[in-house]
């Protein structure tokens, strides 16, 4: 009896994963072995080579088979989708009529609000009586030195109403001076602080925040500001918002300058409806001009702005990467979010951002023709070089039909069944009714937007931390022996805790806590990391179930089963399933083969669904 040896390869964005079967000469089908690993390069490219050959090579190691038992390789047909952050008001303005400098606002000392023109420490005995100032002190002055200095002005008539300090020691002056005065300490760039300017320091009382400085009024009411210069300092005060401390300079005007990059529109190109909207009005109109227009065929962004650039870059890497000519490059569906992103303000000393409105959008790119042939070529070619001469290397499927039929491997499921593939870049899902015929449908946006939103808005500037706080729940560290968890219970320890992570937010992975190097609150970072997800995953669940749904009607839909890496996630499937349950719909989790869970799902389908196509050739060829 003939035995092929096949290995249906699934290229996501994040994992390739294999899974290995032989097939006898009469169709019937045996699973044997399954491997996982990181995708190389972009999904649906050449690159994707080297990780496609190594999921292979270990899933004939796990079932005890070498490359030369290898006959045929299927590969799911991979479309590739690129994400990026479109702006959608300020995202560059330049402040120096009214300067922050950088500090560390939760060391303090004293209390209230002081204005006054900065003077510098050595020159205090200059200062004349009745002149109100705020004291600039320099790195390696003594606390004591600095305390006498103020005191002795004091007597001397000098209103001094506020401190700045470069050393860590703020609360040591204030407890030495005869006055209380806000005072901030730990000003690393000093030496940039402009001296002889009109200047307020602001200082709220323990558990508190300022309340003058964080208030664009409150600045031009000690500032003497017009409307126009008002509206210029607003990113001041909104950077400012929720510190304890904080200190503004006032700077000579005709430095102002302000440079705003417009969002721009979308042009949304349908199959029998063309529509433009303005990206400023918001995902939801984003959104509701999309589905007018489906189904899309290519998006355009306006030249010369944000979405301009963020389309025209998308377009541009799918180009370099797929080899095709630009013109070839369409964009197939669009997903906006609304969120909030920190943007720099101009003008201050220590990068003091701002929380600006933003529209995330996330493209899912195809081409005049598939690359997954020259994928296909090039796995083939580095097969055989590894000892498969005989090996065959072809295009299987497309990944949401193949996931339906490695769904239906999962115990106690049965036709009709629906399937939401959640991949690292794309929300996939298909409906197998119970004759066997099967709708798909492919949207843009998955685990890896989740994670640039998280990134983007807590300001974290590292993926890769974005990454374990989209994993992982959370705790603080409240003592060296014990942590408090994002639910509300406390957890022990009979060794004390790192001290790297004392006070401090922690992500609990598999391997431990890692501390998340932020000032953001445990309840901040958590409400940032559901609601990303609610946002790009619920929301794709329900597009893609009307997408498939017979007439759009979600209550036509019985049974739901979660596929993917993000369907491993630990709140992720109960977002989802709570927001189905209105529609009276079953949703779970699945376990493709009884063994692999939610994983594997689509290289499982791609060997089952070649074994079906084969069967009554086979078959016949036997008889």
């Amino acid at each position: 009896m003939v035995i092929r040896t096949v290995v249906g390869v699934d290229i996501g964005n994040s994992t390739t994963e294999a899974s290995l079967a032989t097939i006898d000469a009469d169709g019937s089908l045996e699973y044997v072995g399954a491997a996982l690993t990181r995708t190389t390069g972009i999904k649906g490219t050449v690159k994707n080579v080297d990780g496609v050959a190594k999921s292979v090579v270990w899933a004939l190691e796990s079932a005890g088979l070498k490359v030369t038992d290898l006959d045929l390789i299927l590969l799911n047909e991979a479309t590739p989708v690129i994400s990026g952050l479109a702006m959608e008001t300020i995202t560059e303005t330049i402040i120096t009529e009214s300067t922050m400098i950088g500090h560390d606002p939760r060391t303090p000392g004293g209390k209230g609000l002081g204005v006054g023109t900065i003077v510098d420490f050595d020159s205090l005995s200059d200062v004349v009586a009745g002149t109100s100032i705020i004291v600039l002190v320099a790195r390696g002055v003594d606390f004591e030195v600095v305390a006498r200095g103020i005191n002795a002005a004091v007597e001397r008539g000098v209103d001094v109403t506020g401190a700045i300090l470069c050393n860590d020691d703020a609360v040591l002056v204030a407890n030495r001076l005869n006055i209380k005065i806000p005072i901030i300490d730990e000003v690393s760039r000093v030496d940039l602080v402009p001296k002889g300017m009109v200047a307020a320091v602001e200082v709220a009382g323990p558990g508190q925040s300022i309340r003058t400085l964080s208030n664009a009024y409150g600045l031009a009411t000690i500032f003497g500001l017009d409307p126009d210069q008002t509206r210029v300092v607003s990113p001041v005060a909104r950077a400012l918002t929720g510190n304890r401390s904080a200190v503004v300079v006032r700077t000579p005007s005709g430095d102002v300058a302000d440079r705003t990059i417009p969002a721009g529109s979308l042009e949304l190109i349908g199959a029998r409806k063309n529509a433009t909207v303005d990206v400023s009005r918001g995902a939801a109109d984003i959104m509701a001009e999309v589905e007018r227009v489906s189904p899309l065929q290519d998006v355009k962004g306006e030249a010369g702005t944000n979405t301009g650039g963020m389309i025209a870059n998308v377009r541009q890497s799918m180009a370099d990467l797929s080899k095709h000519a630009l013109a070839d490059v369409h964009i197939q569906d669009l997903l906006a979010i609304d969120t909030a992103v920190p943007q720099e303000v101009r003008g201050g000393v220590a990068g003091e951002v701002a929380l600006e409105n933003a529209v995330a959008l996330a493209a899912m790119v195809r081409t005049k023709e598939s690359g997954m042939q020259a994928v296909a070529d090039a796995v083939a070619e580095q097969l055989r070089a590894l000892g498969a001469a005989k090996v065959e290397v072809l295009v299987g499927g497309v990944e949401a039909e193949m996931a339906v039929l490695g769904a239906l491997t999962t115990p106690g499921t049965d036709k009709p069944l629906v399937v939401l593939d959640l991949g690292g870049g794309s929300t996939d899902a298909a409906v197998i009714r119970t004759d066997g015929a099967t709708d798909a449908t492919h949207l843009a946006g998955a685990g890896d937007l989740v994670t640039k939103l998280i990134d983007a808005e807590l300001g974290l500037d590292n993926l890769e931390l974005a990454e374990e706080i989209k994993r992982c729940p959370l705790g603080k560290v409240e003592s060296f022996f014990h942590i408090r968890l994002e639910n509300g219970t406390v957890q022990f320890f009979e060794k004390p805790l790192p001290a790297t992570a004392f006070a401090r937010v922690v992500a609990l992975g598999d391997g431990g806590m890692s501390p998340i190097p932020t000032r953001h609150s445990l309840d901040r970072i958590r409400r940032v990391r559901r609601t990303a997800k609610e946002r790009v995953f619920v929301v794709n669940a329900l597009r893609a179930l009307r997408g498939i749904a017979p007439g759009g009607d979600l209550r036509q839909i019985g049974f739901v089963v979660l596929l993917g890496g993000c369907a491993l996630d630990f709140e992720i499937p109960e977002l989802i399933a709570d927001a189905v349950a209105p529609y009276g719909i079953v949703c779970g989790t699945g376990n493709v083969r009884g063994t692999e869970g939610p994983r594997n799902a689509v290289a499982s389908g791609l060997v089952a669904s070649y074994a079906a196509r084969t069967a009554p050739v086979a078959v016949g060829a036997d008889a």
